[in-house]
Parts: structure tokens; sequence; C-alpha cells
């Protein structure tokens, strides 16, 4: 006999919010009630402008001691300030995991929800990439991707859990990109991270794939392997955060979330 049925995990998931001192006060009105509607917010990258600590702390003030576990990737707009260790912590100690190539698992309701986190890197997609060939730097390039892709690979088949959730800031496919100019598809994002997602179909598939970036892009695409992906930038999704349901074997249900305040 099959045990009782467990209620589907409720992911809440948005990037791209870009915290500075005028944010402020955006997002924390939509977030004060989350845990009625969520048991996980998954923050996609790009959380300050130009990755300095005082932009970190704007984000912990209005991500931090929420009533939910809070999970996030850094973006490039973090790394720019050569800072990444100090907003790191800056985050962390607010109660916000930072994953990169890292997992962790959450218990939901006794679910284990297990998220994968990088920031991943660009490179561009099957038949219009760059390759590992020729000037040193387009090969560091194109290596750079690369080692995140397996790494990040690697974190995903080795999490055990009942529910995986892949969280990106750079695009898994090409669909999510969709209203961006075609010409920098290679800076937002590479194939090499979607072949990274469909690596958990021999064990327990990636549920969901959630990413930022592409803030003129499109919400919904799918890896060549059937997973889900959907793009989270805030510009995009044009809310605080959107919710989707999610159990094992079954496709993500999206639910709608209160508009963050402009």
């Amino acid at each position: 006999m099959s045990g009782p049925a467990r209620a589907p995990v409720r992911v809440a998931a948005v990037g791209d919010v870009h915290m500075d001192r005028d944010v402020i006060g955006r997002y924390r009105p939509a977030l004060a009630q989350l845990g009625e509607k969520a048991d996980v917010l998954l923050l996609a990258g790009d959380l300050t402008r130009r990755g300095t600590p005082e932009e970190a702390r704007c984000v912990a003030e209005e991500f931090g001691g929420l009533d939910v576990d809070v999970v996030a990737v850094l973006g490039n707009h973090d790394y720019h300030g050569d800072r990444v260790d100090e907003v790191t912590k800056i985050l962390e100690d607010s109660g916000i995991r930072v994953l990169e190539c890292a997992a962790t698992v959450i218990d939901c309701g006794g679910v284990r929800l297990g998220v994968v986190g990088a920031k991943g890197f660009g490179g561009g997609f099957a038949g219009r990439c760059g390759s590992e060939f020729g000037e040193p730097e387009m090969r560091a390039f194109i290596r750079h991707t690369r080692e995140i892709a397996e790494a990040f690979g690697t974190a995903l088949r080795g999490v055990e859990c009942d529910v995986r959730v892949a969280l990106l800031h750079y695009a898994p496919v090409p669909e999510t990109l969709l209203g961006e100019p075609p010409e920098i598809y290679p800076f937002l994002g590479s194939y090499l991270l979607g072949e990274a997602i469909d690596s958990t179909v021999d064990t327990t598939p990636v549920a969901l794939a959630v990413h930022g970036h592409a803030h003129a892009g499109s919400e919904r695409g799918t890896t060549p392997g059937g997973v889900r992906v959907r793009n989270v930038a805030h510009p995009v999704i044009r809310q605080a955060y959107t919710v989707y349901q999610l159990s094992s074997g079954a496709p993500p249900v999206s639910r709608p979330a209160p508009p963050a305040a402009h």
C-alpha cells in the first residue's frame, strides 16, 4: 500500500531585484505573509546593482528574517564589485543561504526539497555557441562555463531529496530569452547548464529550474530532457515573486503573488 499523499511543495522565486537604499520597501510588504503561500523563497541572482557590501545589507534588510527559508545564488551584478566573500557573508548572516555549485535540503512538511544553486555563465546554445578553441581568452571563457556546469551537475546528482529544484542566474535554455536581442544570447546563458539539469533523469529528475538575468526575456521554457524552466527575473514576472507548486513526478503549477510596490 502507498502512504498518505503529501502536500505539494510551494516554491516562491524572484530574481534581479537589484537592491539599493532606494529599493528598500518595494518587496517587503508582499513578503510579510509569504509563509502562508510558500515553503521556501529562491532568489535567482543580481540581488545588488554593483556588488557592494552596502547593497548587500539592503538585500539582507529586505529579504532576511522571513518566515520561510530563503536560498540564493549570486549574479553577474553581485560579482562586479569584486567583494563576493563580503556580500555572501552579509547575506548568510541574515539567514539567506547562498549556493554556488552546492546544494541544500529543506524539510517542507515531511518532503525533502533539494535546492541546487549556481550562478552559471555564458557561451550560447546548441548550434550557436562558443567552443573551447582558438585564442586563450575564448578557451578560458568557455572553459569557465564548462567547469561550472560540471560542478553544478555533480551537485544536482549528488543531493538526496524527494523533490529537486535547480536555481541559476544564467539561462539554461534559449526559450526563456525570447525578447532579448539574439546577438547577446551567448552572454545570457549556456546549453551546458541545461545538459547538467537533464543529467538527473536517471535519479530524481529536476522538478523545476529557475533563473534570472534576461530582463526582456520570456517566462517559460523547457530543457531538451523535458524539465520546466522559468525565468523569474522581476522585470519578466512583474510581481514580488511567483509561487510554483511541486510534487514528485508532476510539473510545476504557478500561482499568482502580490505585486511589488513601485
